[in-house]
Parts: C-alpha cells; sequence; structure tokens
C-alpha cells in the first residue's frame, strides 16, 4: 500500500483531529482532503467543511498515470461532474461554501474542462496525466518495475537518458489552456474566472440521441444560492476556547539568541488540550537557524489527543498521568516520556490509547505503561521502549527500534519493512505475529544486547518503571527472555544506538535470511 492510509482515522471527529494537529504544528499552511466522486460525496464534503480543513478535493472516476491496476485508475467511483456539481450544492445549502475551496481533477485536458469545472463549483483545477504526457510520459505504465522507456519513472541512467521533455513543454501546453479558458470566457462576458464559479445557469444539456437521450442531467444544474456559491473563501480555522498551553510556552522561549540554560516549565494538563507540543515544535523547527533551544516540559495530569505530535530536536516533553491515542505522532527528534501518577500502585497501567508513534522519523519515547493498538505505525527512525501494546503493533514499520517490556496483541509486525522490534518472549507471542513478513530469533548478539540494556536503563532512569528494575536486578537472567523481530528481507544495518543519548555507536548487523 503506497501510502499506507491513516490508521487513526476512523470517524469524522478523527479526521477533525488530524486537521487540527496540522494546524497546530502550522497556522499557516492549507490543509486539504480529497474525496473521490461517489454517491453521497456532498454529506462527507459537509463533514470534512466542518473539520475545518481549507480545501476538499474531489476526484473522479478516470484518470492515474502511475503502476495502478486498471481496476484502480477507471471506473473508480464517478465521474467528478457528478461529485462536483452534489458538493457544490451541499456545502451551498448548508452555508459552509466559503468556508473551503474547492478542487477537481479526474482526467481534466482542455480549457472546456477548466471552464466546465468551474461552473459547476470549482475554485481550483487538477491536471496530472496531461500534464506528464507534455512532458514526455508515454503512458507504458511500467512506474513500478524501473522501466520506463521515456526515462519518466526509472533510476536507470540509460534509461533516463532518453527523457526529452522541457520545462517549456509543460509552460506552453498549460498557456494553451490558459488561452482557451479565456476564450471561452469571453464568449461567456466574463472578464475573470472567479466570476463564473458556481453559475450553474450558464450550463445546459445537449441534445442527445440514444441511450443517452434516457439521462435526466437535471440534478447536476440546480440552480446556484445566490451569495453562497460565490464570493471570497475565508480562513477555515478552528474555533479556540482560552489559551492554548502551547502559547505559555512560546511566550518564555527567546527566539532572539540562544538559550544557554534549558527553558523548564511545568503544567496542570487535561484530556481537553490537544496537540500539545505541536505549535512548539513548529515553531522551533522555523526558527531553527536562530539558534537551538532547549525546552524541557513537564506535565501532570490527562494529556488530549496527539500529545507530542511532531515534537522536534531539543523537545523534551514529561507527563505524569495519561494520555489518550496519536502520543509522539509524527515525532521529529524530541523526546517524550510518560509515567503514572506517583500514586499509583499499578504495574505496567494503560497509559496511552491508540496509534502512537504514527509516522514517527527520529526521537524517543519511554513509556512506563501499556498502549493501545497500532503502536509505532509508519515509524521509520525513532526508538520506543513500552510495556506492553495492543493488536497490529509496529504495522508498516521502515525503521527505527522498538523494545516491548509485556505482552503484545495480534498481528505484530504486519507490513513491516525495516527497523527492529525486541519483545520480552511470552507463550502467545510466536502466534501472535505476522511470520508472511518478519522472523523471530532468540540469538541476540553481544552488541545488541548491550544496545538493548542501555535502553532498559535509560527507560528505568527516565520512567522509574518497576518493570525496568525487576528486569536489570538479575540482567543475565532476563536477557534470554528477549526475542528479536525483524523483516525476513532485511539488507542493511541497523545503527541502533543513535537513538540513545550519551552511548557509543553500535552496529547491529541485519537479520540474516
Amino acid at each position: 500500500i503506497s501510502p499506507p492510509p491513516h490508521h487513526d482515522i476512523y470517524s469524522i471527529e478523527d479526521l477533525a483531529q488530524l486537521v487540527y494537529d496540522l494546524k497546530r504544528v502550522n497556522p499557516a499552511a492549507r490543509v486539504g482532503v480529497k474525496l473521490v466522486s461517489q454517491a453521497g460525496i456532498g454529506t462527507v464534503a459537509a463533514g470534512v467543511a466542518k473539520t475545518h480543513a481549507d480545501s476538499i478535493t474531489i476526484g473522479g472516476h478516470d484518470g492515474g498515470t502511475g503502476a495502478s491496476p486498471l481496476s484502480s485508475i477507471k471506473n473508480a467511483g464517478t465521474p467528478w461532474e457528478i461529485g462536483l456539481s452534489e458538493t457544490q450544492q451541499v456545502l451551498a445549502a448548508l452555508g459552509l461554501r466559503r468556508r473551503v475551496r474547492l478542487q477537481v481533477e479526474g482526467g481534466l485536458r482542455t480549457g472546456r474542462d477548466v471552464v466546465i469545472a468551474a461552473l459547476l463549483g470549482a475554485d481550483e483545477f487538477g491536471f496530472g496525466s496531461v500534464a506528464l504526457i507534455a512532458a514526455g510520459c508515454v503512458m507504458a505504465r511500467q512506474c513500478h518495475l524501473n522501466t520506463c522507456p521515456a526515462g519518466v519513472a526509472t533510476q536507470r541512467e540509460e534509461l533516463r537518458r532518453k527523457f526529452r521533455g522541457t520545462p517549456e513543454d509543460v509552460i506552453r501546453f498549460f498557456t494553451l489552456v490558459a488561452e482557451e479558458v479565456r476564450e471561452i470566457l469571453a464568449l461567456l462576458g466574463v472578464r475573470r474566472l472567479e466570476d463564473a464559479i458556481g453559475r450553474t445557469d450558464w450550463l445546459e444539456v445537449a441534445p442527445a440521441t440514444d441511450d443517452a437521450a434516457m439521462l435526466d442531467l437535471s440534478g447536476l444544474l440546480a440552480p446556484p444560492v445566490d451569495g453562497a456559491a460565490r464570493g471570497e473563501i475565508v480562513r477555515n480555522e478552528p474555533p479556540e476556547t482560552g489559551g492554548h498551553l502551547d502559547d505559555a510556552v512560546l511566550a518564555r522561549i527567546p527566539f532572539a539568541q540562544a538559550a544557554e540554560q534549558p527553558i523548564s516549565l511545568a503544567f496542570a494538563i487535561t484530556n481537553a488540550d490537544r496537540s500539545v507540543g505541536a505549535r512548539v515544535a513548529g515553531e522551533l523547527a522555523m526558527r531553527r537557524s536562530r539558534g537551538p533551544v532547549t525546552a524541557e516540559l513537564h506535565y501532570r495530569g490527562s494529556a488530549g489527543q496527539s500529545f507530542g505530535a511532531f515534537a522536534v530536536d531539543g523537545m523534551t516533553m514529561t507527563l505524569e498521568g495519561e494520555a489518550n491515542d496519536a502520543v509522539g505522532k509524527g515525532l521529529s527528534g524530541g523526546s517524550i516520556v510518560v509515567r503514572p501518577l506517583s500514586v499509583s500502585s499499578l504495574t505496567s497501567p494503560v497509559l496511552a490509547g491508540n496509534a502512537l508513534l504514527y509516522g514517527a522519523t527520529s526521537g524517543r519515547l519511554f513509556l512506563a505503561g501499556r498502549a493501545g493498538e497500532r503502536f509505532a505505525v509508519r515509524n521509520s527512525g525513532a526508538l520506543a521502549v513500552v510495556e506492553g501494546v495492543g493488536d497490529h503493533g509496529c504495522e508498516y514499520m521502515t525503521g527505527g527500534a522498538v523494545v516491548i517490556l509485556g505482552s503484545v496483541g495480534r498481528n505484530l509486525g504486519a507490513g513491516m519493512s525495516g527497523g527492529v522490534v525486541y519483545v520480552l518472549d511470552d507463550p502467545l507471542l510466536s502466534g501472535r505475529c505476522n511470520h508472511d513478513l518478519v522472523a523471530l530469533s532468540d540469538r541476540l548478539r553481544a552488541d545488541e544486547a548491550l544496545w538493548l540494556r542501555t535502553g532498559v536503563e535509560q527507560h528505568l532512569a527516565q520512567t522509574g518503571s518497576r518493570v525496568a528494575a525487576a528486569l536489570l536486578e538479575d540482567w543475565n537472567a532476563s536477557l534470554p527472555r528477549f526475542r528479536r523481530i525483524a523483516p525476513r528481507a532485511a539488507a542493511s544495518k541497523l545503527r541502533l544506538a543513535a537513538w540513545l543519548a550519551d552511548t557509543e555507536p553500535v552496529i547491529v548487523p541485519a537479520v540474516a535470511r
């Protein structure tokens, strides 16, 4: 699957949380959601508009240039005209049209296509296949084989030399499309394309014969709602009630100069505090060139969704309590520590929800308790130490390392193509792994054992974990209980200790097939 679907999205509320995460990390960015044209798309689009997305893309049933099967690029859904018309009508009727920009794609070729799309309500227009053809693509549909005869989708130098496309070829094509749009608008008597958006009264059904005469297209050409379909699109911002915890952090960071001492702040947190850390991460990433900043942020209570999302280098976020889903989503170099409240008497309590470390690229997570399902999905470089996970752990992992000091759910390692997982063995472990893609081994080399112990020691130091303390109390007896899980097709070496601070690099050879 390329790319894997968002496994943390099961409802419109989950989608709203993702949009909120993205707008927190980069308030200036436009967030778009793509929907495939089909019956009922208007209802879905209304929900998307209420998630505070900035644009909705309507994808038609036709189009596609890559190596997808024909069933995915032909007759997949309905024509974009139907989906666009329904979306425009529903959003206008509900007073939501000015909150989003409508985009359309799916086999657009000419200026006439652009004008028809605008009359049906589109603000923006996507060209894919035809633009590639203008650049020299011959639609050989061999993109996945590295054998593109036109030299477009290949890394083979002898084929790349065959590429003859130039920027001018693409510029010439779009100039001709724009000229045709201008000519059609002149015939309609308008000066700007914006003036034609939503004017379905300027469309009529062409005379048809044979079977086409049986079609009733009046539903596509409903009269425009005056004022609701046109006018300036307003920024679709989510409402904020009160100040965000990140605002207090940003107010204390001296961006004008490099901070000699770490900034240490403490806050109480509730489950109404969502995406805590994301805005700090975005600001630190944007201002990185002005000097390094180290922020040690301590929280106590129950964190809301996406605690520590996108945390970057220099950020250490410690939570004493528990968290909802998506802790460390998109982690990008920061460190996150989650430990139970001091009054807790439980060993390995459930401290976090589902989809932790979703899409993490680097950084560390120490969780002194259990996590929910889909732990470390699409992790490509982060280190995590956790005391138990639910189903589908380490799904689609391509890199990084996970140490699990407890039980696991079913389907561990599904789609895993890189990275490594160390798990405390139990009688059910073998039956819960996805053996089609991963292999289990209980023969850990000395360098692996050294790295693993260092990771458990850091877990103890960061969280005070009783489980880690018990394991280290008699490490010689604990070490044989660990089993390594790694992709069968692993072919590159893993630099594991790069994820552990203050340790020498340890190179762990790849798992032999």
